[in-house]
């Protein structure tokens, strides 16, 4: 039980000589669904259902899953995942129209041709493995409790209800109005936590608890960055830029959820 206390086009700009400005969440393979596959789909669709026959075999209903989308070293330090979701196990509906249970990815994605812009997107692991830089993923499996508080937020009208369109690679998980897909997940984590879809009362909770990371990229850089990629805003930002990220995603539950797991599977 956790403690009562607690409340598809890849962004590298090519700046001051070649040097990458970001790339992750901050990329195709980030907040946005496709782009070129890097291995074939038998390889991707084998460590998918490896992802599921491994969360069915813990009896997760609700975990957080991430994906490495860009090589560790074109990202700034202290980051590796490049997109993180919700997936979630219940019944779904296969392209062929039957209805199955099995995992489902819930996603935030920007927009094709709108970086500046999200929008709320379900998909499945094969969707969200089909082209990432390597065959990887990050898994935090909340509490029974949170899991199951989780699923109640995400088949409710408060899941929608937090998603803010207005997209930022670097945004600022302390304050509203810019919103990336790590901040969108921590967001519905501490409303399921809260029970709350209070905006103002789940950022007092990020503020209280939630350790952001710095962003530590040359401020020239990130400057022409916001002047020149849409999806690049310094405006929810004041000094050193900071963001939410799945692995301070993680290290804030493993303090204040009792019985959460972390985990990285591979091929």
């Amino acid at each position: 039980m956790f403690r009562s206390t607690i409340r598809a086009c890849c962004l590298v700009l090519p700046l001051l000589g070649g040097t990458p400005l970001l790339a992750a969440n901050y990329s195709a393979n980030g907040s946005q669904p496709g782009a070129k596959a890097t291995f074939a789909p038998e390889q991707v669709a084998a460590f998918a259902k490896k992802v599921e026959y491994t969360l069915a075999a813990k009896g997760v209903r609700v975990a957080i899953l991430a994906r490495a989308g860009r090589p560790p070293a074109e990202l700034p330090p202290g980051m590796y995942y490049t997109h993180v979701a919700f997936i979630v196990y219940s019944e779904i509906i296969t392209h062929d129209g039957r209805h199955l249970p099995g995992y489902a990815v819930h996603n935030l994605y920007q927009l094709a041709g709108q970086a500046d812009r999200s929008t709320l997107v379900q998909d499945f692991p094969v969707d969200f493995f089909s082209a990432v830089a390597q065959l990887e993923a990050g898994v935090i499996i909340p509490s029974v409790e949170l899991q199951q508080r989780l699923l109640q937020v995400i088949t409710s009208p408060t899941y929608p209800a937090l998603h803010d369109p207005h997209y930022s690679v670097i945004a600022n998980p302390y304050t509203v109005g810019l919103q990336n897909c790590t901040e969108f997940v921590l967001d519905v984590l501490v409303a399921a936590i809260y029970q709350t879809q209070d905006i103002q009362q789940i950022k007092a909770a990020e503020n209280s608890y939630f350790v952001a990371q710095t962003v530590e990229v040359n401020p020239l850089k990130l400057m022409l960055g916001a002047l020149f990629a849409a999806d690049v805003a310094l405006s929810d930002q004041s000094g050193i830029p900071v963001t939410a990220t799945f692995e301070k995603i993680g290290e804030f539950l493993r303090q204040y959820d009792v019985g959460s797991e972390m985990l990285t599977l591979l091929p």
